[in-house]
């Protein structure tokens, strides 16, 4: 079941996994989902997150945000009926709580893979290689840049992670720090970049996928990131009409067919030795569709563990490699 299917991401889901002739489940809050549904002649359901319908399916692959309110019904709905779940969150919140549920999972006999797209295959792989490479590691720095826009949805929850600053893991904690602070440049493959920290999920999932206590996830940041306009959208009334003014949907198919992303990374060890990976890839929403849908058969194809996992842990830090337009530099 692709859960969220009427949303931009999960109709991108939806259309790939037709195209490589799966037929998933469309699902969604909205009875809108047959709108996605028909045409790919799929089945499709509607339902409340109050009761979740899951007879039937397998797997549930969550693509509707936010996460904070959609990922904790549908996880209690999978383990109670014995059904994986895997998701596209990218909420630093619901990967502690996703970790946090692993015991119940393994007992249920259930797999909760969690930030199966974008957030956070590329970077938490990236982060598994180098801290393979690298046993002894204190620090992990990663840094992306993703310049092919973004949809309502990820917009929306953007503006709220910036508007509450940025954070560190730092001794294994995690600490905040204001959003772009601190900055460095990259050396990104295409060349160096300015960028700043920001609130990523591999403060959460690379801290569980590599053990190393300090991290620090950078982003290249807009012009504006440090305008005053920022922090005054920490108050409700003036977030709520920012979000009220995002348009509905996404980047167009041929902005995702001529954009890509960037994924830089470093480790450092006691004595200050460091090794670096990069990555290079297609469009945000393209990898986080094709990473989704091989994600979901690895789990329906056995083999993986019950309890909760990361993508890193659940198929491997090699997994990013096997996605379409990836292509990595290993540590050096």
């Amino acid at each position: 079941m692709v859960y969220g299917a009427n949303g931009y991401s999960g109709s991108l889901l939806a259309r790939l996994a037709a195209a490589r002739g799966e037929r998933p489940v469309l699902a969604g809050r909205s009875a809108a989902v047959a709108g996605i549904a028909d045409p790919l002649g799929l089945p499709h359901r509607s339902f409340p997150l109050t009761a979740p319908d899951l007879s039937g399916v397998s797997a549930v692959v969550n693509c509707a945000g936010p996460f904070a309110a959609t990922a904790r019904p549908l996880v209690e709905a999978c383990l109670a009926a014995g059904v994986h779940y895997l998701d596209i969150t990218g909420e630093l919140d619901v990967f502690d709580w996703m970790l946090a549920q692993s015991p119940r999972a393994a007992t249920a006999g259930v797999v909760l893979l969690t930030g199966a797209g974008f957030d956070v295959v590329p970077t938490d792989c990236l982060a598994a290689m180098l801290a393979a490479a690298m046993p002894g590691a204190v620090r992990l720095e990663l840094a992306f840049d993703a310049p092919g826009g973004l949809s309502r949805g990820t917009a929306r929850t953007s503006l709220a992670e910036a508007a509450s600053g940025a954070r560190r893991r730092v001794d294994g904690r995690l600490v905040e720090t204001p959003f772009g602070t601190p900055s460095r440049t990259v050396p990104f493959p295409s060349g160096p970049r300015p960028v700043g920290a920001t609130r990523w999920g591999d403060l959460v999932t690379a801290y569980h996928s590599t053990g190393v206590p300090d991290i620090t996830v950078y982003m290249r940041l807009p012009r504006n990131a440090a305008s005053p306009l920022v922090r005054l959208l920490r108050l409700a009334p003036l977030r709520a009409v920012a979000r009220a003014l995002i348009p509905a949907g996404g980047p167009s198919e041929t902005r995702r067919a001529t954009t890509g992303c960037e994924v830089w990374g470093e480790v450092t060890d006691a004595s200050g030795a460091t090794l670096t990976a990069t990555l290079t890839g297609p469009n945000a929403y393209a990898l986080t569709a094709d990473a989704s849908l091989r994600a979901v058969q690895a789990v329906l194809a056995g083999g993986i563990p019950p309890g909760t996992h990361t993508p890193a842990t659940a198929l491997g830090p090699a997994f990013v490699q096997t996605l379409d337009g990836v292509t990595v530099t290993p540590p050096h």
